[in-house]
């Protein structure tokens, strides 16, 4: 009898085995989970899962990021994982794999970097602290998409940044994970790429100031420029966004025309405008320095689009710094950092996926924007906007640099945060309105154009300075540039290059997977105070609480088993 129950419990034993290593196989063949977060942070958005689900070509990912890295970057290594798990729970269409550029012999290192410099593919020097000792490593924090003979790289780590901790980098850079994978696909099934066109003829931006702006929109867009004088119109299906970027000279009202009649039949235009022509150049020439109004002839066209950009200048305390001679020893200048309060470094705050996980904007001499109720229905939303502490200065203003002799007095930047960038969406009223003769009409008609007082649905972006897009130029003969959002005075760079980016994204389509960036997932950091004082209490606790739950359970086992077998 007691054999014959010995061998019953070995096959219920072995029979529970079975089981177990039956659903183990099952769940090795499926991916699935349960997001149990606050955040939401392991669903993926609704744009980026009908993009997966649509995919009808392999898409192979190349991630760069293996190897044993300190906490921070373990974090983001597994997050990258689990978001291409994610993804391909989605579709039977990816597939990735991790590599490290370091293993391999000193030859296939050298040339394994030397092939990926070449693709643009840059390393970040890691500090790594092990026993007290301190070593540098070479990695590559990047994710390369490939489609066919189409690739695009991503890097999965955001810039550093003096104002975030390397906790908030890391964090944000698992936060915009799906969207730049997603991004990434996206741009590379892409069938035909959108064009963008720079207005020229009104004193813009020029190639050179223009250059690392046109680079980066390059790897997914068509760009080129355009002048308005040469144009009959300006066609949407033939221009995805008009940039306007810095016009110093006056629009004439044919070149109005045309961008309002563009707008009228759905086309997005970005607006980056200077109000006044203050610039630092401008100042050193002149002990006192008078800025005047640009003659642009624009403001009734923004102004029924529902903005006014105001002809003042905002000064902000938060501001980025500037170079200036402050001696000399022998015959060399010395120079020092001084806070320029007509540069705000404007840190986005709101949720909106153009500024969302966005670090500071560098902008010069911008100026305040007020919003305008309009005759048709359009949504403004202030996507950058001063520091609360800040003042303005209406034109006319003498402009010099006495203003750094002093101390900033705080009481005098009371005027709070100003609105300096504003994004427009909706439906919009034509500038031309009542203004367009029959006669005209007929003749636009005869042209096989049609004249509209009401536009489709669209969207514009409007910010009070021009430079926001300019990157310096080191050396013009050499056609030699800086990266857009560098500044070369206090050796920093600023997210101006990411905000245009962004920004072009959404104008151009609002409803695709830009939505991911608004994911927010929150860092919650240990409480280091808290945690010394009750160190010994926790170690205790999770020392002997699996003690004490295995003692119970043994006498239990043990008591159960004596009832069970009395008999």
């Amino acid at each position: 009898m007691t054999r014959s129950k010995r061998s019953q419990s070995l096959l219920q034993f072995g029979f529970f085995c079975g089981i177990l290593l039956f659903v183990n196989i099952i769940a090795n063949s499926f991916y699935a989970h349960f997001d149990l977060t606050e955040e939401k942070r392991f669903t993926l958005t609704r744009p980026t899962r009908t993009m997966l689900r649509d995919l009808s070509a392999q898409v192979y990912v190349q991630v760069l990021l293996e190897g044993d890295f300190p906490a921070g970057f373990k974090r983001l290594q597994t997050a990258t994982r689990e978001m291409l798990d994610d993804f391909r729970s989605e579709t039977g269409y990816l597939d990735y794999q991790f590599e490290d550029p370091s293993q391999g012999t000193l030859e296939d290192v050298n040339g394994r970097r030397k092939a990926l410099a070449e693709q643009g593919i840059q390393p970040v020097n890691l500090r790594v602290a092990e026993q007290g000792e301190t070593s540098q490593k070479l990695i590559y924090p990047v994710a390369i998409f490939r489609l066919g003979s189409k690739q695009v790289v991503v890097k999965l780590l955001e810039n550093e940044s003096s104002t975030l901790a390397p906790e908030e980098v890391i964090n944000n850079s698992v936060s915009l994970l799906e969207y730049k994978f997603a991004n990434a696909i996206k741009k590379i099934q892409a069938p035909s790429r959108p064009i963008i066109l720079f207005a020229k003829g009104h004193g813009e931006l020029d190639d050179l100031q223009l250059g690392d702006l046109d680079r980066s929109l390059r790897q997914f867009y068509d760009t080129d420029r355009i002048t308005l004088d040469s144009v009959v119109q300006i066609k949407p299906e033939e221009c995805a966004l008009l940039v306007i970027a810095k016009p110093q000279t006056a629009f004439s009202e044919r070149d109005k025309f045309k961008i309002d009649q563009f707008v009228m039949h759905g086309g997005r235009v970005m607006w980056l405008i200077d109000r006044l022509d203050a610039s630092l150049d401008s100042m050193k020439l002149t002990s006192r320095f008078v800025p005047t109004d640009y003659p642009l002839n624009i403001e009734d066209l923004l102004f029924k689009y529902g903005v006014r950009i105001q002809p003042d200048l905002v000064l902000d305390m938060e501001c980025s710094k500037i170079k200036l001679v402050v001696g000399q020893v022998g015959n060399s200048p010395q120079f020092d950092l001084f806070p320029w309060y007509y540069h705000p470094a404007v840190l986005p705050n709101g949720k909106h996926p153009i500024v969302k996980n966005l670090d500071r904007v560098d902008l010069h001499f911008c100026s305040s924007i007020d919003t305008i109720r309009t005759k048709t229905p359009v949504k403004k939303t202030v996507l950058l906007a001063s520091s609360k502490y800040s003042r303005l200065q209406f034109s006319p203003i003498a402009l010099n640099f006495d203003i750094l002799k002093y101390e900033a007095d705080p009481t005098k930047f009371n005027k709070g945060v100003q609105p300096v960038c504003v994004l427009l969406e909706g439906v919009f009223p034509s500038g031309f309105e009542n203004r367009v003769s029959e006669e005209m009409q007929d003749g636009l008609k005869k042209m096989g154009m049609e004249y509209r007082v009401v536009s489709e649905p669209t969207r514009m972006l409007v910010i009070s300075d021009g430079d926001v897009a300019a990157n310096y130029v080191r050396d013009a003969a050499q056609k030699q540039w800086l990266p857009l959002g560098y500044n070369h005075m206090d050796n920093a760079t600023y997210a101006n290059k990411e905000l245009m980016l962004n920004a072009v994204e959404y104008l151009i389509d609002p409803t695709g997977v830009i939505e991911a960036r608004t994911k927010e997932v929150k860092l919650r950091l240990l409480d280091t105070v808290r945690a010394k004082q009750q160190g010994t209490w926790w170690r205790a606790l999770n020392l002997g609480a699996p003690l004490v739950l295995l003692g119970l359970f043994g006498w239990f086992f043990n008591w159960r088993r004596k009832k069970r077998y009395a008999n």
